[in-house]
């Protein structure tokens, strides 16, 4: 049975592990990109994570321009941008750009969350009023990309690159407004009603960009012969994300380990593992079909990181094998 989505794509965060060189890291991320484009994958992107140990992708557009470098058809794109930590002008010429060179391969995808820690906020001289200003940078960015602005951000793109929205609760709306694609991801896909869906669909507005709503769905997906096997692809990452929200950095894969853990970052960890998707070709199957059936997503964008690269590898190939039978 084939995976009921319009389309698969891979969401990369460059997460670094034990015995590697944050260059090994971003090398592997061209790489994997090469892979997804001989598998099928429709989309491939990368993210934005500044001053965070055990992540090597820290500026999205150059990173996205070194695997555009190293594909020929796969859409290249960020997941995401954050928008209050840079000038809108600027985000949209890099977008122009990366289209430009790359036959409008490019996808621009953008969010709103500030720095890590406070530290990395203040680097980036970003604070809260930045992201209060989110939906007001964003009609500046459509202008800059739409050539409506009042001054003309070169290369011209002329709404080419498509904008997608990484979103959750106010997000949503402003992209509804803005008549721009969402992507939404966590622990809200697994409920039986989400109410940021149904908001969307209702008050979106046609745009250059997008005519009607489009809806991307982002999960962590292991896929492995055993449900075993696919839990123990996830639980590295898992861990990690719990020390990550505990204690302020994102330990390399394998570091975690068997260490052990407060009874929050248990907590964590098994939140983590309930909104992701694992198991056998079959389970993933149905686990994914549930998931369209809830959210009516149009697209499936996997994320999620693993220590093992060849189990991923295996697992990005079999994920490939559903959306392809």
């Amino acid at each position: 049975m084939p995976l009921p989505f319009d389309g698969l794509s891979i969401l990369d965060r460059s997460q670094s592990r034990l015995g590697s060189s944050e260059a090994d890291t971003l090398r592997r991320v061209g790489e994997r990109a090469q892979r997804a484009e001989r598998l099928g994958y429709r989309r491939f992107w990368v993210a934005e994570h500044h001053g965070v140990p055990g992540i090597a992708g820290s500026v999205p557009a150059v990173l996205a321009a070194a695997v555009a470098a190293r594909t020929s058809t796969i859409r290249i794109g960020t997941g995401g941008i954050m928008l209050p930590n840079h000038q809108p002008l600027v985000v949209a010429e890099q977008a122009a750009t990366l289209g430009a060179l790359f036959d409008d391969r490019f996808d621009l995808g953008i969010g709103r969350s500030l720095g890590f820690t406070q530290a990395v906020r203040t680097a980036l001289r970003t604070g809260k009023e930045d992201a209060d200003r989110f939906e007001q940078d964003i009609t500046e960015l459509l202008a800059f990309l739409g050539g409506t602005a009042p001054i003309t951000a070169r290369p011209q793109d002329g709404g080419r690159t498509p904008v997608f929205v990484l979103a959750t609760g106010q997000g949503v709306d402003i992209a509804a407004r803005s008549g721009l694609a969402v992507v939404l991801g966590g622990p809200m896909l697994f409920r039986d009603r989400i109410p940021a869906l149904e908001r969307y669909r209702e008050q979106f507005r046609p745009s250059p960009w997008w005519d009607e709503p489009r809806v991307l769905v982002s999960v962590n997906i292991a896929v492995a012969g055993t449900t075993a096997e696919a839990r123990h692809l996830l639980l590295p990452e898992a861990r990690a994300l719990a020390v990550s929200r505990t204690r302020g950095y994102f330990p390399p894969l394998e570091a975690v380990g068997d260490e052990p853990l407060s009874a929050r970052e248990e907590g964590f960890v098994q939140e983590s593992l309930a909104s992701a998707v694992h198991g056998t070709p079959t389970d993933v199957a149905r686990q994914l079909t549930e998931l369209q059936a809830r959210t009516g997503a149009d697209e499936l964008l996997a994320s999620g990181g693993a220590f093992d690269l060849e189990a991923q590898a295996r697992s990005d190939e079999l994920l490939a094998e559903l959306a392809a039978a």
